[in-house]
């Protein structure tokens, strides 16, 4: 692999330009050191971002005084807002996972540049994700009633049920996406103790960098947490997920019955978690002048795996109207029959432009290096993946045997707005961490940059 990274006439190496240790250095802690340079681009989001935090305090303050009779949840539609955007964010923070854990077991390097980016946007995603389920208990304050702890009330969790299941999947998913997280910060850490002037930002650095000193001993023991965490962490991509589609798997509803569904969610977390680390580090290599380590090669990964997931989603969708054909199922013929002509049949046809159609503009790699269209196919995905969603919780729910249970859904304002208030959260801790803490590994961009730069030397002297 190493090989193909730095032909000349190919592909762009993963770093470019003419760099230094020290350059490396300054370039990615810089950006935390400057007090005063920063674009007014992270001033903008960032208030964009407070402003809708704001109002998703109004909301879930309403919500716990009125209760969840707020929303638009009805009888038959149990589960609408609250489930579809609990799933639609603790798939888009998979991509974290998947581009730190599976493809630094897999020694791809390429993953260097962009994986601790990936990792915060996981943290902050699953912080969003565990917002809804915990509120549409109704009573969040009790919410540890789920947990398996010894009390006089003799009360347990239902072992046999996928929520429960969902307690401790996604709890075990943040607990080592953190520690992931923070394992690779304390190098980078200790970097900026070093480097900072401000006696405080030095206090806090030290404190985070639990004394690094980088002596071999660290070396050594760091490496082996780091794969160890890894190693945790990839098993995690696969279940977390899966364990959240048994939540519709294991019932009888047409529409949710459907044993491709861990694969397909899997699939579907990856596609949409790799088109929101696009949406972001598009703009972001450009705001903070970081072409030269968030190279085209980067995005044109990115953009390769983001088509081959989008691709396993599109063959579940063509899977699904071949299970409601063969089973010669009356009420399954019946599900396709509403998504395709019902009431919400506008947002079934919408959800395969954006997750079907235009994503296969990604087969030119003149497409995939075209950053305007990369970003616009980022931004389709994401919504067709919220449309997915939407199909399959309520669209599915509101018909559902008896014609005399069916009824429809509306989604009320509270409903927006928690969900574009964790939209603004998201954003807001998002940027938020590109300002105190190097979104790009320092120490392992350095590494990389000495492993490339003899190569480089010896395809110089082969030209010359």
């Amino acid at each position: 692999m190493a090989e193909t990274l730095t032909k000349p006439h190919d592909e762009e190496p993963l770093i470019e330009g003419n760099q230094t240790y020290a350059s490396l250095t300054e370039t990615v802690a810089g950006v935390v050191q400057r007090q005063k340079d920063h674009p007014k681009a992270w001033f903008v989001a960032f208030v964009l971002g407070f402003g809708l935090v704001n109002v998703l305090l109004l909301s879930i303050t309403y919500l716990v005084y009125m209760g969840i009779g707020i929303w638009g949840n009805n009888q038959p539609v149990a589960w609408s807002f609250d489930i579809i955007n609990f799933v639609w964010w603790i798939g888009i923070g998979h991509a974290g996972t998947l581009i730190s854990a599976i493809l630094l077991l897999m020694r791809q390097e390429w993953r260097t540049s962009i994986n601790r980016f990936a990792e915060a946007m996981t943290i902050f995603a699953v912080m969003c994700a565990g917002m809804y389920p915990l509120l549409h208990t109704g009573r969040p304050w009790v919410a540890y009633w789920l947990l398996p702890y010894p009390n006089i009330l003799a009360m347990w969790p239902q072992p046999r049920s996928p929520l429960v299941w969902d307690v401790f999947a996604v709890s075990t998913y943040m607990t080592v996406s953190i520690l992931f997280w923070y394992t690779g910060l304390v190098p980078d850490l200790a970097t900026l103790r070093d480097r900072v002037k401000n006696r405080f930002a030095k206090v806090l650095a030290g404190m985070g960098s639990l004394g690094w000193r980088g002596s071999a001993k660290h070396w050594m023991r760091y490496e082996q947490a780091y794969i160890i965490l890894a190693g945790l962490s990839t098993p995690l991509v696969l279940s977390v997920h899966t364990i959240v589609s048994f939540d519709f798997a294991v019932s009888i509803l047409p529409g949710w019955q459907a044993t491709i569904f861990p694969p397909y969610f899997v699939a579907g977390a990856v596609y949409a978690g790799f088109a929101m680390v696009l949406t972001f580090m598009i703009p972001m290599r450009r705001w903070y002048r970081i072409e030269h380590l968030v190279t085209m090669n980067h995005i044109d990964w990115m953009a390769k795996i983001m088509l081959t997931t989008g691709l396993i989603v599109f063959y579940g969708y063509i899977v699904e109207v071949f299970y409601a054909w063969y089973s010669a199922n009356p009420y399954e013929q019946f599900m396709m029959w509403n998504r395709w002509h019902g009431p919400y049949a506008p947002a079934y046809w919408l959800l395969i432009l954006c997750n079907g159609v235009i994503p296969q503009l990604l087969w030119s790699k003149k497409n995939r290096r075209n950053l305007k269209l990369v970003f616009a196919v980022s931004l389709v995905v994401s919504l067709g993946m919220w449309l997915e969603r939407f199909i399959i919780i309520p669209v599915s729910l509101h018909r559902d045997f008896l014609p005399s249970s069916w009824g429809m859904y509306y989604p009320t304002i509270w409903d927006f707005g928690m969900f574009f208030g964790t939209i603004g959260f998201f954003v807001m801790m998002m940027f938020l961490f590109v300002r105190f803490i190097p979104m790009i590994s320092i120490f392992e961009v350095r590494e990389l940059w000495s492993r490339i730069r003899p190569q480089r030397a010896e395809v110089k002297e082969v030209e010359a």
